[in-house]
């Protein structure tokens, strides 16, 4: 089976939120997607996205980033999303989307890639880990949803 990945463009933006949702039900979150294609395509300057093909233009994997900074080291490189449709999971698929994220951080000088993985999702960490990643049990997320940030009082 040949896989291609290319960077998407608008005209992927269906596939990639359903693989988004797709994900965030593996995830046991699927309500909290609250995205759509309307606001990617909105929104598309300020992320990228590669997504894996296969030869019948089935879309089956995504690597969706961002760029930062962080105050102490600088411009990074965000990995929001790294996903592959579960029939297509063991073909080497996710290691080759994280390779063209990678390719991205070094080309652009980021001091940083970063991203997140839960806790319970064994085979993420240990695929991470063979890639070198180190893990980080001691930060803890902080998040304001979009309600939140309409409530609050300034």
């Amino acid at each position: 089976m040949n896989i291609r990945i290319r960077k998407a463009t608008d005209k992927d933006f269906d596939a990639i939120l359903s693989l988004i949702k797709e994900l965030a039900h593996f995830e046991k979150a699927p309500e909290k997607v609250s995205n759509t294609v309307e606001q990617m395509k909105e929104e598309k300057d300020i992320f990228g996205c590669f997504i894996a093909e296969t030869e019948k233009n089935e879309i089956v994997g995504i690597a969706l980033y961002f760029f930062a900074y962080y105050t102490w080291i600088g411009k990074s490189l965000y990995l929001d999303d790294l996903y592959v449709k579960e029939t297509f999971r063991g073909k080497k698929i996710g290691a080759e989307l994280l390779k063209k994220v990678i390719e991205v951080a070094k080309n652009e000088n980021c001091k940083r890639l970063r991203w997140q993985v839960l806790n319970w999702n064994k085979s993420a960490i240990d695929f991470y880990k063979e890639f070198g990643a180190k893990t980080d049990d001691e930060w803890i997320n902080c998040d304001f949803d979009y309600k939140s940030i309409q409530e609050f009082e300034i």
